[in-house]
């Protein structure tokens, strides 16, 4: 497919280096629709650039699902770190930096690899025949290729949208986990539960492990995995997690290795995430071969952080959730505000998301809401959000225009005891991170600015 570079964005040139934000300014030029499904376009390009020719790492995992992935792969991270392995991830989206989306050894990759990464990407796609990529796939191909030259023990990809025609599935993996499914992104991968499990189990490869990380998958990703041979992993069959027996707070993993040997952990401490993500990122690790340290997993599981994910700052939670199957979670850990505080909701949604099923799932526990409108076409108005919140019964207070706005609104009537959950999107949370927020409360238990 030829380019479509828009006129007012200018190709890169020897003359003039792009800095990365005019890179990413450019690759949002080079294809007609932000979205388009498919490995035929990404493979070739990475073709070209080696990206398929070997490995590009001794051992790769491949993390899909609706829900869970961030987290499971932030344990996989961390455990795996603490053994003494070079890890490097690739995620998305970002919260506050493109670099957040490629993690090497620990660090977020610099803008001069990020640069040196895109430049090498379209060298390769400007090979006669020229090749359209959309922007996620361009910055797939920049990150598997900073990955692949940073001499790694293992590399963990989080698959973007959907799994099988997802850019991430261009690699094939040693292990292969789907956390949880659930409904998302119905415009592309629609609304039947086996169908939506077909897609993410797309990253399953013939004989190769594949961790199933919820007890309440379709069937369709057994059955798939099954289809190609893959030796399968069950969340309540070949591996466990329970309260410890004697260890109040604390739990009990049981696994098995890659050689099929059973292996246990007592003793766990609270990751402050899914507990079953942390039982799949263990099984996972345990099948590419790592012996599990109980004192290294301990350190790791007890020092996992992920932005965005029930974080604490201040009065404030801030979590990324954007659909019903999240804001379950969310509404069941969310803790009661201080006797005589309120417990608000600041939210703001994508239209293309369920906001219905999310305000049902949280209702039981906001008394108070304060809506926003996100940028961008994509952008919920406030006010389509605040109608639905009073359809089911809720008490909207204001409608903002951006998610500023609704903090500086909040900030002038928070009361010591009262509590803020700001959630709905990746852009609600990420424009909350980028500036100071009011308190008018005393921190909760902790130091009030854990990231879990």
């Amino acid at each position: 497919m030829p380019d479509s570079v828009q006129p007012d964005v200018q190709p890169p040139s020897s003359r003039t280096p792009f800095s990365l934000q005019q890179w990413l300014a450019y690759l949002e030029t080079l294809h007609p629709v932000g979205i388009d499904m498919g490995l035929a376009r990404v493979s070739q390009v990475a073709e070209r650039m080696g990206l398929l020719a070997r490995p590009i790492a001794p051992c790769v995992i491949t993390v899909a699902g609706t829900n869970g992935k961030g987290s499971t792969l932030a344990m996989m991270d961390s455990v795996a770190h603490a053994h003494g392995q070079r890890v490097g991830t690739y995620t998305s989206p970002h919260l506050l930096r493109y670099n957040e989306r490629v993690n090497v050894n620990g660090l977020e990759a610099d803008d001069q690899l990020l640069v040196q990464g895109f430049e090498l990407v379209e060298r390769a796609r400007l090979q006669d025949p020229a090749i359209s990529l959309t922007y996620f796939e361009a910055g797939t191909l920049c990150g598997l290729w900073c990955l692949a030259n940073a001499e790694l023990d293992l590399v963990v990809l989080e698959v973007g949208l959907g799994g099988r025609l997802d850019a991430v599935n261009i690699i094939d993996a040693d292990v292969a986990v789907v956390t949880t499914i659930a409904q998302d992104h119905a415009n592309f991968l629609g609304t039947d539960l086996a169908q939506i499990g077909r897609e993410k189990a797309g990253i399953f490869r013939a004989e190769r492990p594949a961790v199933l990380g919820s007890q309440t998958l379709p069937a369709s990703v057994a059955e798939h995995a099954q289809s190609l041979a893959s030796p399968t992993f069950s969340l309540g069959q070949h591996f466990h997690h329970s309260p410890s027996s004697d260890q109040p707070g604390q739990w009990r993993w049981q696994g098995q290795n890659a050689d099929g040997e059973v292996i246990a952990i007592d003793g766990l401490p609270d990751p402050a995430l899914p507990v079953d993500n942390a039982a799949t990122a263990l099984q996972a690790l345990a099948l590419t071969g790592l012996a599990l340290n109980k004192a290294r997993v301990c350190e790791a599981l007890s020092t996992v952080k992920l932005a965005g994910r029930l974080q604490w700052m201040g009065p404030w939670c801030l979590d990324v959730g954007h659909n019903p199957h999240a804001a379950q979670y969310v509404a069941q850990h969310l803790p009661a505000p201080p006797q005589g505080g309120r417990q608000w909701c600041l939210i703001g949604m994508l239209n293309d998301k369920d906001s219905d099923g999310v305000i049902q799932a949280l209702a039981s526990r906001i008394s108070d809401w304060v809506c926003v409108t996100l940028p961008g076409e994509r952008g919920c108005p406030a006010e389509d959000l605040g109608q639905r919140i009073v359809a089911q019964g809720g008490r909207v207070h204001f409608c903002a225009d951006t998610p500023q706005a609704g903090v500086d609104w909040l900030a002038k009537l928070l009361t010591p005891n009262d509590r803020v959950l700001a959630t709905g999107s990746f852009f609600t949370v990420a424009a909350l991170l980028a500036r100071p927020l009011p308190t008018g409360a005393a921190s909760l238990d902790g130091d009030g600015n854990e990231i879990r």
